[in-house]
């Protein structure tokens, strides 16, 4: 009789391992490397209709509600999703843009042509005071990308001194002058941007000597104020821009190091953002998860030279990018946002998170009208993406404990190609509280997974999911609630063991008390 009844017991757990193929098991006294806020950055170009026509409207616009031409609804979801840093002015803009032409009065500003984004004229009614002034009205932190393509170093010196001088000197006589009396005190600098291509189209080598250049001169010019300075990393899987620069600058000279990667099919065939095949899909998820494998072999890199990590991985350029939408000019980037960038965002989270003790600050491209956009607008009107409610879902991992796990998931295969099916991070807020975050990448298949709680002792479960009925879908004008985050229903607690129902491409954050 014990022989039959331990030989049920085996097979009961060998039928539910086969079952359970998808399992993830935490360690919870692990959870001391902090996931930083500065992760939830954003960004936002002079590109299209990102700032004119997105964020600012003009201060004489009655149409639209506005604090001195921002409008404010902008300002209000931004505000929820607790976006922690905006980087501005670019992008490849950033290295043809005069800091000088954007300050003083709007009507004796001059003008430039974009020569970047479409060839339309930048009239600069839009520039140093009207971006600070609303980085304060949203509660984030600037992030200022500086010339060093078409500028010179004292250019920067002087904006930094602009910006951040309490004192009497001629950078900070000419801000009051131009209605602004105390300082921004803006911690987070970057110089250059990709100085590999249209920041300079420069070596390596040649950059990081410009970089220690431009770095030398650059002060806080405050003890409130200590510079955050980050170089013009690398494009992608350009492993050997890492190693020399991180090699040739001195790291007391270096706080950040940038990486760029976008979820592309290929730069000459993107595809559509909406009417995309399943092939196109996952082609494109493919090129999202290669950011983990980006993040070790450029993190490994880093960890030769800093093996104390004091130089951040900052990830400022990440996201999707397709075919501009028929009838739009191709040099705005303006796509429409499905349940596919919704799968992009989820995981690339996920993985940044999994590797906070180096990845410290990331940014979406880009906050409004161009790329994955998390806001869209047209003329008074102004939808939520499914990014955007998959950031405000993840904003719960702000500033908390990382919690390492390990997960064992099934395939997502097409073809003869596949890709894990989950993706997931953890981590513990300040009130003690787990929060998870999962993804189920897979279109067709629903995906069940049980987790192993040991460590932890939690008595209630709760969570929201974001999914649709077809991949494809997304928000519009005419229907601008189509995709929300709703009470998900699908996890079930029982002592240590959570099982969880993942339907196809969705995405769960769960909270355990």
């Amino acid at each position: 009789m014990k022989r039959f009844a331990l030989l049920l017991t085996c097979t009961t757990l060998i039928a539910f391992n086969m079952l359970a193929q998808n399992n993830l098991t935490f360690n919870v006294s692990a959870a001391k490397t902090t996931i930083s806020r500065q992760i939830y950055g954003h960004f936002a170009e002079h590109l299209g209709h990102c700032i004119y026509g997105g964020f600012y409207v003009g201060e004489g616009n009655t149409k639209i509600p506005n604090s001195n031409g921002v409008r404010t609804d902008i300002v209000d979801a931004l505000k929820k999703l607790k976006i922690a840093n905006l980087r501005w002015p670019g992008g490849c803009f950033a290295d043809t843009y005069h800091w000088k032409d954007g300050i003083g009065p709007k009507d004796k500003r001059p003008s430039m042509v974009n020569t970047w984004w479409g060839g339309v004229t930048e009239d600069n009614s839009f520039g140093t005071h009207d971006f600070l002034n609303m980085c304060e009205l949203i509660g984030t932190q600037p992030y200022l990308a500086g010339n060093v393509g078409s500028g010179t170093v004292q250019e920067l010196i002087d904006w930094v001194q602009y910006v951040n001088f309490d004192g009497k000197s001629p950078m900070s006589d000419l801000r009051r002058q131009n209605g602004r009396e105390k300082p921004w005190n803006v911690t987070y600098w970057g110089v250059g941007n990709e100085a590999w291509g249209c920041g300079g189209n420069m070596t390596p080598e040649y950059y990081a000597d410009v970089y220690r250049k431009y770095a030398t001169f650059m002060t806080g010019w405050s003890n409130e104020t200590k510079i955050f300075r980050i170089a013009s990393g690398a494009n992608s899987k350009d492993y050997n821009w890492t190693e020399v620069l991180m090699k040739k600058i001195p790291h007391n000279m270096l706080g950040g190091l940038a990486l760029h990667h976008y979820s592309v099919i290929e730069w000459n065939k993107k595809g559509p953002a909406v009417d995309f095949t399943e092939q196109q899909y996952f082609q494109t998820m493919k090129s999202a998860l290669f950011m983990d494998s980006l993040v070790i072999k450029h993190s490994a890199i880093m960890d030769k030279y800093d093996p104390q990590k004091r130089v951040a991985l900052v990830v400022d350029e990440w996201g999707g990018w397709y075919d501009v939408e028929a009838g739009t000019n191709p040099g705005f980037l303006y796509q429409q946002n499905t349940m596919r960038d919704a799968m992009i965002a989820g995981a690339t989270l996920n993985i940044f998170h999994n590797h906070c003790d180096r990845v410290r600050m990331a940014n979406l491209a880009q906050t409004v009208n161009v790329l994955q956009a998390v806001i869209l607008t047209k003329e008074e009107k102004m939808i939520l993406t499914p990014t955007y409610h998959v950031m405000e879902m993840y904003n719960v991992h702000q500033d908390a404990k990382l919690i390492p796990l390990k997960i064992k998931s099934n395939d997502y295969k097409l073809g003869n190609e596949k890709l894990p099916a989950l993706s997931a991070s953890a981590s513990l807020d300040s009130n003690g509280a787990m929060h998870i975050s999962l993804v189920n990448i897979d279109p067709k298949a629903t995906q069940d997974l049980a987790i192993n709680l040991e460590g932890g002792n939690y008595k209630t479960v709760s969570g929201r999911i974001l999914t649709s009925a077809k991949l494809q879908d997304h928000n519009t004008f005419e229907e601008p609630a189509k995709i929300k985050p709703a009470a998900f229903q699908g996890a079930t607690l029982k002592g240590k063991s959570l099982n969880v129902k993942m339907p196809p491409f969705s995405v769960v954050v769960l909270e355990l008390k």
